[in-house]
Formats: structure tokens, sequence, C-alpha cells
């Protein structure tokens, strides 16, 4: 079969799945996206101890400061969470989960650690797609502001977010001369890259997040570690940050690549 027809029979795959899934998909993409912060914020709850201990040792600020982070964490993530599932509020949650992002970026010191930088980022990318989904365009928080070339500041906004949740991906490159490892690294480059610019975007989102999905499943298995081992927070920690960019990339699916992309200026030509 030319690769022309397989194109145009993934995309109708692509399109008739979008048709049977519309209305639940978008609420599959804020589960996903959220699902790290309601991990989180639990897991705050439940080592309340061990994370006030950590951050007193860390910081050396004292039990009463450390509590204070702990209890803001855990509400501020908690809180945000509840009013996105519930779409209430939804840009102050998504303001208020950027806030945690960033304090997590400094008290953590991830602003050192180039892999879980580029995983914050792409977190605070599906973060910025869910804030563009929630502003119409007549109710835009930069109402007033001049467009051009009709576009806008949501339109930009979702450019952002779509290039920012790409760099998940390239945290998982490796760059050996193993097969299978050189084609993973150049299949899924070519997808971030199509999502990235905004060409063929809903088929090259949705077939990112299937090969993040088994990438997560394989790899970050923390269900099959014991508990009471360092490995299984870290790897719980790894999949659920990636099961939000795959929420965030399933929003790309739902609302598509808006218009500062090829796929919008390909209507024009």
């Amino acid at each position: 079969m030319p690769p022309a027809d397989m194109m145009r029979g993934a995309e109708e795959l692509a399109d008739q799945f979008l048709r049977v899934t519309k209305r639940y998909l978008p609420h599959l993409a804020h589960l996903c996206l959220i699902s790290t912060f309601l991990e989180d914020g639990l897991r705050m709850w439940l080592q309340w101890g061990e994370q006030r201990d950590y951050i007193n040792m860390s910081w050396g600020c004292g039990a009463f400061l450390a509590t204070i982070f702990i209890i803001i964490n855990m509400c501020g993530q908690l809180a945000g969470c509840v009013l996105v599932l519930t779409r209430k509020f939804v840009p102050y949650a998504c303001f208020g989960l950027f806030g945690i992002i960033a304090m997590q970026t400094v008290i953590y010191s991830i602003l050192w650690d180039i892999k879980f930088l580029m995983r914050n980022l792409a977190l605070g990318g599906g973060l910025l797609l869910l804030l563009a989904e929630s502003r119409s365009q007549g109710k835009s928080m930069f109402a007033g502001v001049p467009s051009v070339a009709h576009t806008s500041p949501r339109q930009y906004m979702q450019l952002g977010g779509r290039v920012l949740l790409i760099l998940m991906f390239m945290t998982l490159l490796h760059f050996n001369a193993n097969i299978f490892t050189i084609f993973q690294d150049i299949f899924g480059l070519a997808l971030v890259i199509l999502v990235a610019v905004g060409f063929k975007t809903k088929l090259a989102a949705l077939t990112l997040v299937l090969w993040l999905l088994v990438l997560n499943v394989v790899q970050n298995s923390f269900w099959r570690v014991p508990s009471h081992r360092p490995l299984h927070d870290f790897l719980k920690y790894d999949f659920f940050q990636t099961l939000s960019v795959m929420g965030g990339l399933l929003l790309v699916v739902a609302l598509g690549p808006g218009g500062v992309s090829m796929d919008e200026h390909k209507k024009n030509w």
C-alpha cells in the first residue's frame, strides 16, 4: 500500500476514534493531566512526617516552616485537582498548579536537574493547554489585546503548550547503538516534531499517546516493586508525570492544534 494511502487510512481511523469518543475524551484528558498532582497531594498526606523531615533536613528551616510547605503543597494540589475535575474556576486552578510546580522546582532543587526540569516544563505545557481550553475567544483573560493575522493569545497558549509537552519525550531518548532504541528514538522524535509544528497534529498526538502508554507501563511499572524500596517512589513519580503529559496530548487531540500551526495554515493554501 502506498504511504499516502496508509496516511489517509490512519487519519480516517483517528477521525473515527474522535467521533466515537468526543464526549468522553476531554474528561479523560483532564483526569490524566491532573493525576500527578492528585498522587503527589495524597502522598503529602500519607507521608506527612517523612516529607516534613526531608524539607527540614534539606533546608534547615525548622519543623514549623517545613510543615507550612507541606500544607500548601498538599492543599494547593488537591484543591486544584477538584476544581479542574468539576470544571469550576479552572483558570485559577491552573495558576495555582503553576505556582505549585514553580515552588517544587525550587524547594526540591529541580532547577539543577535537567531531566526533572524538562518534565516539570512538560507538565506546565499540559496546564497551559488546559488554560487555553478554559478560555473561549470571547472571554479571554487577555480581552482587549489586539490580535495579529487572526491569531489570539489562546492560540499562542496552545502553541506553547504543544512545544512544552514534547520535552517529556526528550527525557526518554537514550542515544545508544541498540536497534530497537534507535527506532524508538527516531519514531518518537518524528512524532513530537509533528506535534510541535502542528502538522497532522491529531494523528501524531494520538499516536504519541499510545506510544507513551506502552513505554510508561513497561518502564515505570512501580506496582512490581515493593513499596518500601526507594525505586517504588521514583517509578511511581515517573509514571504519573508521563500520564499527565499524555493527558495534555489528549487535549491536543480533542481541541486541535490551534491557529498557530501548519494544519491551520493548510486551510488557506
